[in-house]
């Protein structure tokens, strides 16, 4: 079933250094259209690098990533946002004296079409009724899971063919997360692939397509997500249960 769809983005051999320490030892993942696909793994695994290098905030060292058999491996992060894809980082990083709605405008700033960026409002204010309840609300005012759905809608905003989300879940209550994993799923569901870096494996495999287990920067492990959630190996590591 996976064959039959189109890549996406694809990413062969990607090598990234820190000075001497090497954060990704030559991966490759796929991401195929209209799925979602998580990227599993503790601390220090390689996640959050592989969604930084993706961006283009940083450098790899070899390999190359693909966007629709397009290079953009090393292209500035502006050039890659607008070839379409935008990233949700990890820690939220709203613009915190910044209103809801400034937030969400600054989005959209590789946009030119007003009437596509009225479009995203109204599409980013269905899947968060509270950010319309709160768009001239300082950001710094929110409680967390309101800005981490700020996160989320400001990177909606540029009409990305990719959206790229680094621990959605970080310091949320459960409901609150469950309620960003729905989002996320009906995100996909109309139309926009989705890369997920989670820490929190149960609720990511329950929602996501494909995963790839990442170890010390290399892939240990990768399938379907509802064979994933039934693996011994994965349970163990991640599940914290046999």
């Amino acid at each position: 079933m996976r064959n039959n769809k189109k890549t996406a983005l694809s990413i062969r051999g990607l090598v990234v250094r820190y000075g001497a320490i090497e954060a990704l030892k030559g991966i490759d993942i796929e991401v195929k259209e209209g799925e979602i696909v998580a990227l599993l793994g503790a601390n220090g695994a390689g996640k959050t690098s592989t969604l930084r290098t993706i961006s283009g905030l940083v450098e790899p060292a070899a390999g190359s990533i693909k966007l629709y058999d397009k290079d953009i491996a090393g292209l500035d992060a502006e050039k890659i946002t607008a070839a379409g894809i935008s990233q949700s980082p990890e820690g939220r990083a709203v613009f915190r004296d910044f209103t809801v709605e400034e937030n969400l405008k600054i989005g959209a700033f590789t946009l030119s079409d007003k009437m596509q960026i009225e479009k995203n409002f109204e599409r980013v204010y269905k899947y968060f009724p509270v950010l319309k309840q709160r768009k001239q609300q300082v950001a710094s005012t929110l409680s967390g899971g309101e800005q981490q759905m700020l996160a989320i809608a400001r990177a909606l905003m540029g009409s990305p063919k990719i959206l790229l989300l680094d621990e959605p879940s970080l310091g949320l209550a459960p409901l609150i997360v469950q309620d960003i994993m729905n989002i996320v799923k009906e995100i996909k569901e109309e139309g926009t692939t989705v890369v997920i870096v989670e820490q929190n494996a149960a609720q990511t495999l329950k929602i996501a397509d494909y995963a790839y287990l990442l170890e010390l920067g290399q892939v240990n492990l990768h399938g379907n997500a509802n064979d994933l959630r039934n693996d011994p190996k994965l349970i163990e590591a991640y599940l914290g249960a046999h």
